[in-house]
């Protein structure tokens, strides 16, 4: 069921990437949040992605140079170190405190420290638009992937006529 395995490929790409675009637009909303519930300035946050994979084992075989396969795809896996790709899934959504918060000096502002500085978020918005495009762009060729795998299917319910 290779084609169904394409279909969920897409999905979890196009999952994936909509959770993106909620953490870039929430990163944009509290671009010039100084107070949060906490106290403190708003902190960017980040998503980590990582594949989802079958190792050989779970799929019961062991690699060896002249076993035999029962299909190509099989076979394929093995040779790859018995890793093969099913998509990708979010592992963490995390506050990048690596970045330097942008300090602001305006004493007439409330949230303005004793010396009148203000912390404003450590979010550029001008990176976070260039990381929306991006997710938009991936999103869109999973689209593209999921209804290419799409037509093959319907095709191949055609041959018979």
């Amino acid at each position: 069921m290779a084609l169904f395995t394409s279909f969920n490929i897409s999905a979890s790409g196009m999952t994936a990437q909509q959770l993106r675009t909620d953490v870039i637009a929430e990163n944009i909303a509290n671009a010039d949040t100084t107070r949060t519930s906490d106290g403190t300035a708003y902190v960017k946050k980040n998503v980590v992605f990582t594949e989802k994979t079958l190792t050989g084992t779970a799929l019961g075989k062991k690699a060896s140079v002249y076993q035999s396969y029962s299909t190509f795809a099989d076979a394929l896996r093995m040779a790859n170190g018995g890793i093969v790709g099913n998509g990708v899934k979010v592992t963490s959504v995390y506050e990048d405190t690596n970045t330097d918060m942008n300090i602001v000096y305006d004493p007439s502002h409330p949230d303005a420290d004793e010396n009148g500085y203000v912390t404003y978020p450590n979010v550029n918005v001008v990176q976070e638009m260039t990381d929306l495009i991006d997710a938009s762009r991936s999103y869109e060729a999973n689209i593209s992937a999921f209804n290419a795998a799409k037509a093959m299917a319907q095709k191949g319910l055609t041959i018979g006529e």
